[in-house]
């Protein structure tokens, strides 16, 4: 429950500093009362009095008019916070962002723990597990994950994850071949975890020959992208580079 600290009176003078660009920080409840304030009146349509919006990131999340029974408002208000689930969730993404891909297992798991459904964890638990090198449990997990809204990144992976597989089973190094010697080499660089040398590597067979493996080289490069993330700024300059060698 709020404290009395908590709550203050605003004003349409401070309405900018106190509400929109605190709820940056924390979300910030709004009960719009005052019927001699027509600015922010006319600025977030209040149309009957009280009127309560909340306030995330300088924007209205959630609003409701009139008197709620005390369960709904405490329903509000919870849909507002994260759950504890939620910012050990939050935190496990940011340790995979910080190439910290052990510490984010632990993390993921522990989310699986509260919550086994959770997909958003099995994909980081999965990516987490392929940074490692555990291509054994990653191609496991990406192969039986359920259909849901992180379905297709978990497809970009099992390409990656197979491959990651073949590579602990044969590793041939001295092979005839030379473009075999540099996939096998590529793949043994993603499992000691540098991933921009292995896609340069990766790219290079491309240069050579665009349909080597039937393909596969071009969808190992995809799921080595899916996992660096979409906002790293070397997966946009490699699927640049990608673009370019394909097309």
């Amino acid at each position: 429950m709020m404290a009395a600290d908590d709550i203050i009176n605003v004003s349409e003078a401070d309405f900018e500093y106190q509400v929109v660009a605190y709820s940056q920080q924390v979300p910030v409840i709004v009960d719009f009362w005052a019927e001699w304030c027509p600015g922010l009146a006319m600025q977030f349509n209040i149309q009957s009095i009280p009127s309560v919006k909340a306030f995330v990131g300088g924007k209205v999340v959630a609003e409701f008019s009139g008197v709620l029974p005390e369960l709904k408002v405490r329903e509000f208000l919870s849909g507002l916070t994260p759950s504890q689930d939620g910012l050990m969730l939050e935190k496990a993404f940011s340790l995979l962002n910080l190439q910290e891909p052990k510490s984010a297992e632990r993390a993921f798991r522990k989310v699986l723990e509260a919550s086994p459904g959770s997909t958003p964890a099995l994909l980081g638990l999965a990516k987490s597990l392929l940074l490692q090198g555990n291509a054994s449990d990653g191609q496991l997990l990406l192969r039986n994950f359920p259909a849901s809204k992180e379905f297709i990144s978990a497809e970009k992976l099992r390409p990656l994850a197979e491959a990651l597989r073949e590579i602990d089973e044969e590793v041939d190094l001295d092979s005839d071949d030379p473009l075999k010697a540099a996939y096998t080499n590529s793949l043994l660089l993603v499992k000691r975890g540098n991933i921009p040398a292995a896609i340069d590597g990766l790219l290079e067979i491309l240069r050579q020959n665009k349909r080597y493996r039937d393909g596969n080289v071009r969808q190992v490069i995809i799921g080595l992208l899916e996992l660096l993330g979409e906002n790293d700024p070397m997966a946009r300059q490699y699927r640049n580079e990608l673009a370019s060698v394909l097309f």
